[in-house]
């Protein structure tokens, strides 16, 4: 009997780098799925179709949907995954209506297999699970899977629990809808009254996890209206060029559009559905405040700062276990020494009195801490009680990019070029998928370590944004040669600005270290963006890198690639 064709869709796979050295690339497969194979063809204009994949069925050991939470450098943004053989096969569909046929399809048709107990919900990227940040590819996954329903959960805000649910009597883990929902997208899940829901986690104070049984989608609920005026109460204690304190309380009123009935907001431009998720924004983004909600107020009228310990016993140094050595550089904030800590070389950032206050220093650690990647500068140890204060990296022994092309100027291969110019896009596609902003990308600002690879360094400008722009408070100096438009006119940072200064950067690297716009003005650079102009090709540059700098260069911020796109075109080119 002949196998029963069930679907067939143009659907994009990703490679599934089954080799350490395999390549990562996404190409538009013709899917056929029929009651016996999954299979997957090249189709050729004027030529049969050539088979590239064939996976028997009862092979299958989990089918479900990707929570995707990086940029997907592909044209079909909706991911899901098929587990079969200890291998991962990741394959995106054009729109989540085609992403659910198919894998209900799939989990019609291999439901009786020996199916794994748990997935992993998301990407297995830089060598980890995104989802549990588990190290192991083959690792258990972290998440029940379900063979009959859909994986990815629908969210509700802690402040509308108590509206929307009752908690069956019979299990905890049942709860009940006590109001109709209807979701404003597509891909919302609704709610209907007196309909049971799973709860899978309530663990968080703010959001609690729950699943339908046959649906899914994600969406947060808008808090209740509130029925008075409602304020925001800003503490800042600023220091003078003198060095005394200036404390000040900035009011701001949370105020509503439409005569009350619209989005809450405290800077205009900047609306939110819900109070918790302005609040949550601004705690990261200034965005017309005169700072940004650091520490909320606790109770008794301390900062919650103050109740927490710095830094895990990890990161805090003893300073007597640091040696110091020569100066190798100087920045805005202070000098960086060579030194030796446990018997290892080091890069030391020491802090100038007055320039930095111990809690930003936390803060720029912090932010070390939360990014772990090989192409970033490694942060190793803080010392943060006692003067001056520093910062401890890996040691780069061939100093900053800028003077390492001027020094070899004439010396270096199109392939080392190429070579450094992905470095620098692989970090950089990993900070934009950690959704944090470089903000002064420059060849100044990556090092070369002694095998010639380069990192991205620097992160004292770094900002961490939950709707991938920023709008800095205070609009501090930025380095207008390397800044996009808007970024000079309005003070905008977004990864699409990250992606300008990318394209200055690599206008650099095949210019071997020279310094762009050098016979202008920052005055004479802007007139010139504004006509249209850009940096001419460098001679080193080749047409297609030199494509890519001029896309990076977009007029508008949504017309430029992401770094993930970026690092793949690079990749195709060398």
């Amino acid at each position: 009997m002949f196998p029963r064709v069930i679907l067939k869709d143009t659907l994009i796979k990703k490679s599934q780098q089954k080799k350490r050295t395999s390549p990562c690339n996404y190409k538009e497969r013709f899917f056929v799925l029929d009651t016996q194979d999954l299979r997957y063809s090249e189709n050729r204009p004027g030529k049969k179709p050539t088979l590239k994949g064939c996976i028997n069925l009862s092979k299958i050991k989990c089918v479900e949907i990707v929570c995707c939470d990086v940029p997907i450098p592909c044209n079909y943004k909706y991911p899901f995954q098929v587990f079969y053989d200890n291998h991962y096969l990741y394959i995106f569909a054009p729109d989540n209506e085609c992403r659910q046929r198919w894998v209900q399809a799939l989990k019609d048709e291999t439901k009786d297999n020996n199916l794994v107990a748990k997935y992993h919900p998301n990407f297995w990227m830089d060598s980890k699970w995104r989802c549990c940040q588990q190290t192991e590819k083959l690792a258990a996954g972290c998440h029940v899977y379900d063979p009959l329903g859909f994986g990815l959960y629908s969210l509700f805000h802690f402040s509308c629990l108590n509206n929307l649910f009752q908690v069956n009597a019979d299990s905890e883990r049942i709860v009940i809808a006590l109001q109709e929902y209807v979701p404003s997208r597509d891909t919302d899940l609704p709610l209907e009254k007196g309909h049971e829901y799973i709860l899978i986690n309530k663990s968080n104070i703010d959001w609690w996890t729950v699943r339908n049984s046959n649906g899914y989608g994600t969406f947060k609920l808008p808090t209740p209206r509130p029925f008075m005026c409602i304020y925001v109460f800003v503490f800042v204690n600023h220091s003078s060029q003198s060095g005394e304190k200036n404390p000040k309380v900035k009011h701001y009123q949370i105020r509503q559009t439409e005569t009350g009935a619209g989005p809450f907001y405290l800077a205009e431009n900047y609306l939110f559905n819900t109070i918790p998720e302005l609040i949550h924004y601004h705690q990261h983004n200034a965005a017309g405040l005169i700072t940004r909600l650091r520490h909320p107020v606790s109770p008794d009228g301390s900062s919650a700062q103050q109740v927490s310990a710095p830094f895990e016993d990890q990161w805090e140094l003893n300073p007597d276990e640091l040696t110091l050595g020569q100066e190798i550089g100087s920045g805005q904030f202070g000098l960086v020494l060579e030194g030796w800590w446990k018997k290892k070389k080091v890069a030391v950032k020491m802090i100038r009195d007055g320039c930095m206050s111990e809690d930003d220093l936390q803060e720029e650690a912090r932010v070390m801490m939360k990014l772990s990647h090989h192409k970033l500068v490694q942060l190793y140890a803080v010392s943060s009680q006692r003067s001056p204060l520093c910062l401890v990296f890996e040691f780069m022994e061939n100093g900053c990019l800028s003077d390492y092309l001027r020094a070899r100027k004439g010396s270096l291969s199109q392939e080392t070029l190429l070579n450094m110019c992905m470095d620098v896009s692989e970090g950089m596609a990993y900070l934009e998928s950690s959704n944090f902003l470089h903000r002064d990308l420059a060849a100044r600002n990556c090092l070369v370590s002694e095998n010639n690879e380069v990192k991205v360094s620097d992160f004292g400008m770094t900002r961490f944004v939950l709707d991938d722009k920023y709008t800095s408070s205070q609009c501090s100096k930025f380095p207008v040669k390397w800044s996009a438009p808007e970024v000079i006119k309005y003070c905008k940072f977004s990864s699409k600005s990250d992606i300008w200064s990318f394209g200055v950067l690599m206008w650099e690297v095949y210019s071997e270290g020279r310094l762009p716009y050098d016979n202008r003005t920052n005055t004479e650079v802007l007139e010139a963006l504004s006509t249209g102009l850009r940096l001419l090709k460098p001679r080193l540059a080749p047409d297609t890198v030199y494509l890519l700098m001029e896309w990076c260069w977009k007029e508008k911020p949504e017309d430029r690639p992401c770094f993930a796109v970026l690092l793949h075109e690079l990749a195709s080119i060398s």
